[in-house]
């Protein structure tokens, strides 16, 4: 997801299109959480770890 959302920022960036730029951000917000959250041991959806 984190992943996804910088990808999504660099095409709404280059492109113009705020959309994606509004997009990518909430994705590697979203993504970072999950990854913090997982790291700190709390499962999330049913899983130990989220990556």
């Amino acid at each position: 997801m984190i992943v996804l959302g910088i990808l999504f920022l660099v095409i709404g960036f280059l492109t113009g299109i705020s959309i994606l730029w509004t997009i990518g951000a909430a994705l590697l917000v979203i993504g970072a959480a999950l990854w913090v959250l997982g790291a700190a041991g709390h499962a999330i959806g049913g899983h130990r770890h989220y990556w």
